[in-house]
């Protein structure tokens, strides 16, 4: 209990002043010659010129794409990390990184940081990851906040099936929206600041400080999600 405690208190200290952000999961197996690992540069260069840090797993493949498009534009680079036997050696391209034991740590700070979701191709992983977001917003747990689905070919028996839980009628017609799938960076950055920065109150302000370009109306940055 003492080490769960441990690990809340001090990624919190870590990561207060990186809001806001927007996550990016994705496999650690993509490989950096890989057509989703350009994808995955790419929205985060986006996402950081529009003034949102980029956080992610801080591992390798889809993980270090995120950190390192962040980072080749200036954006502020996060790795929420976790220890493993494998597969999850720190990247290179991180300003910030925090290493944690327990998955529902981090999957409770990703969410607890992240104005939206942005969802590559990846494993068992990056569903959790996915349905753990869909679960809190369809309950009301935590507010509405945007989910991308990027790389419709890979998902696209996911997505079907998502669809199919709405026609048996295990999930509401509604909750339909709370993903939304594409393939163009344009409209998925589109989408993030629709659905991320009005709803939340997030205005753009001069850049006092290099990394909160976006504040809330007392001058701090804002928190949807309180857990």
């Amino acid at each position: 209990m003492f080490e769960i405690i441990a690990e809340f208190v001090t990624a919190t200290e870590r990561l207060q002043t990186i809001q806001p952000a927007v996550a990016i999961f994705g496999s650690s197996r993509i490989t950096p010659e890989h057509p989703y690992y350009a994808m995955a540069e790419d929205i985060a260069r986006r996402l950081s010129e529009a003034g949102f840090s980029v956080i992610s797993g801080g591992g390798p493949g889809i993980m270090e794409a995120a950190n390192r498009g962040a980072k080749e534009v200036g954006g502020r680079s996060v790795g929420c990390n976790i220890e493993l036997a494998s597969e999850q050696a720190a990247n290179p391209y991180l300003d910030r990184c925090v290493r944690m034991h327990y998955f529902f740590v981090r999957k409770a700070l990703l969410i607890k940081y992240s104005y939206a979701f942005v969802v590559m191709p990846g494993g068992a992983g990056t569903l959790d990851e996915l349905f753990e977001a869909v679960t809190l917003i369809q309950t009301g747990k935590i507010k509405n906040f945007p989910i991308v689905i990027m790389g419709i070919d890979y998902w696209r028996e996911l997505i079907g099936f998502i669809d199919k839980m709405a026609q048996h009628g295990t999930i509401s017609a509604s909750d339909l929206t709370l993903i939304y799938a594409t393939d163009s960076v344009e409209e998925a950055i589109v989408h993030i600041e629709s659905k991320a920065i009005e709803p939340f109150g997030l205005k753009r302000v001069a850049r006092i400080r290099k990394h909160f370009p976006w504040l809330g109306e007392r001058g701090l940055p804002t928190q949807h999600a309180q857990l």
